[in-house]
């Protein structure tokens, strides 16, 4: 009898939609599969800051451990929640077709806000990365912190006396509660590997691995790699405002990369176009290239406040 793959996924609307989606692409494949539920430190504490859980892994985990122990057989995570350094004994079995990468700005009322140059607008958003970007593009703005899954974020938006939120537009597209009232913020560069889903498996189980990639999305592997290629050179995790994308088309990679202070008053970025088939090692090389140019002292500021 062929054996049932137990998919470990978070408790949360939007991680179950991702865990059903892996379901039903092993079922494609004539895999049989069940969903097993584990909670998550990210999930159970809601009011600590994410910047201040020693975020790296925070969302994963809980799952990393229950595959670990056996009581799980894959994984399935927002891809920008890993760690760009996976557990020893855990491997990336695949990365799924990417949704959109882009942030996303729910408004309360209207947008008018935005264009009053003097007005003191009030945003909630637990990113550190989103934070930095939106005070470099409107400094005078006050920020909140907003944790949650995207319900309760949604609904503490009604509630709070803030002006919008900030989310991920994949996050909310995904379980279509996308509000109409809201905007994608084209200028805002996204978290490495935001939009994407990634599945791991144990290093040995080659089962697993095998079903898992039939549904790897080559061109987003790739591009998420060298994203969090660019997060691992500048010694990022999710608490640090560093961002990038990487795009193909037409045979050709493009790539976009920032490192912000956290008070979004320094940034230092970079922007390359190169032929995919040379494209492995871009994230790497331009992370290096940024910290020659600028970065190194954003990256040992944001370090040293760490401490």
């Amino acid at each position: 009898m062929q054996r049932t793959i137990r998919i470990g996924t978070r408790e949360s609307q939007l991680a179950v939609w991702q865990a059903t989606l892996v379901k039903d692409l092993l079922a494609q494949h004539n895999f049989s599969s069940e969903l097993i539920f584990i909670k998550s430190e990210g999930d159970i504490d809601l009011k600590t800051p994410l910047y201040e859980m020693g975020v790296q892994g925070i969302f994963t985990k809980s799952l990393d451990i229950a595959l670990l122990n056996h009581n799980i057989d894959i994984a399935v995570h927002s891809m920008k929640d890993v760690p760009t350094h996976l557990p020893i004994g855990i491997k990336q079995a695949a990365v799924l077709k990417r949704a959109s990468y882009k942030d996303l700005c729910v408004f309360k009322t209207d947008k008018t806000f935005l264009s009053k140059e003097n007005y003191i607008a009030n945003i909630a958003t637990s990113s550190i990365r989103r934070k930095a970007q939106w005070l470099h593009k409107y400094p005078q703005h006050q920020l909140h912190n907003l944790r949650g899954n995207v319900n309760t974020r949604l609904k503490k938006l009604q509630t709070e006396n803030w002006d919008a939120a900030i989310f991920a537009a994949a996050g909310l597209e995904r379980i279509n509660l996308r509000p109409q009232n809201s905007v994608e913020l084209d200028w805002m560069l996204p978290a490495p590997a935001q939009g994407a889903i990634m599945v791991v498996c144990r290093d040995e189980d080659d089962f697993c691995f095998d079903a898992c990639h039939f549904f790897n999305d080559a061109n987003t592997a790739l591009c998420t790699k060298i994203e969090r290629d660019f997060l691992k050179t500048l010694m990022g995790g999710c608490s640090t405002p560093i961002s990038a994308l990487a795009e193909i088309e037409d045979d050709e990679l493009f790539f976009r990369g920032n490192i912000l202070s956290v008070d979004g008053i320094k940034k230092v970025e970079i922007e390359k176009v190169l032929p995919v088939e040379m494209a492995t090692f871009i994230g790497k090389t331009s992370a290096q290239e940024l910290l020659e140019n600028g970065g190194r002292q954003i990256a040992d500021e944001i370090q040293h406040a760490a401490k």
